[in-house]
């Protein structure tokens, strides 16, 4: 097999799982450290040129971080394309068993049982922490409705402020984020990248819980200790 990845999360599962098969990952593919494959460019936009010269079997990409009309040159020039959709934890993991089989995995790997234990153990949420989620700035957007994300956090006990909004990712200004008073605000250090000097200052008064994008937004072998690394930063903004 000859696998090209666009998506980070799936890059680093693949990695792990059937060593060898990829031969491209984007430019955000930042785990495993010591991937050495051809870089094809951003998830958004996919140098299709250097894809189709690797001569892949198999791109494996996602349906909200991949734009269609590149995957559309793709499956024009006669590549596989396997799109996954992911917004809950339940549907991460039966998406990871499909990719890892399609790249030729021999069998079900021992870190994705483990993730789904980990996750199938954790304790129903008692009284629920409110928060606000920003995923980027200027202008600023936050976490809305039905997102992998938020699934992670509720089932945390962490309910999100914007999660019946009719947008997935909401433009809402920072004013009104910070008049609704959340119990923490939740900073995930991507998309955008946020610090302790960008990012805190624009909530005066409110607790802010810096977080690991990786654990907060990848669905891969970070799953196993994403609860206890979220739960750990939350718990630490909240006290």
């Amino acid at each position: 097999m000859r696998v090209v990845s666009l998506v980070p999360s799936l890059t680093e599962a693949v990695a792990r799982s059937v060593p060898g098969v990829l031969v491209g990952a984007t430019d955000w593919c930042t785990h495993p450290a010591d991937l050495d494959v051809v870089r094809v460019g951003g998830t958004k936009n996919p140098e299709t040129d250097r894809v189709l010269a690797l001569a892949p079997d198999l791109v494996i990409a996602n349906e909200e971080e991949n734009r269609e009309p590149d995957l559309a040159v793709l499956r024009e020039a006669g590549v596989e394309v396997l799109v996954t959709e992911v917004r809950d934890v339940p549907q991460a993991f039966r998406e990871l068993a499909r990719v890892l089989e399609a790249c030729g995995a021999p069998g079900r790997p021992r870190w994705l049982d483990e993730a789904e234990r980990t996750w199938s153990a954790l304790p129903e949420p008692g009284s629920a922490m409110t928060a606000v989620v920003p995923v980027w700035r200027r202008p600023w957007m936050v976490l809305g409705r039905d997102t992998f994300a938020g699934d992670v956090l509720a089932r945390l006990g962490v309910d999100h402020v914007y999660a019946t909004h009719p947008e997935r990712y909401p433009r809402i200004p920072v004013d009104d984020l910070n008049a609704a008073a959340p119990d923490v605000v939740v900073l995930p250090d991507e998309p955008y990248r946020f610090t302790a000097h960008d990012g805190p200052e624009a909530f005066p008064g409110l607790p802010c819980a810096l977080v690991s994008g990786r654990h907060l937004t990848w669905y891969g072998p970070s799953l196993s200790e994403a609860p206890r690394l979220l739960t750990r930063a939350l718990r630490a903004a909240h006290r």
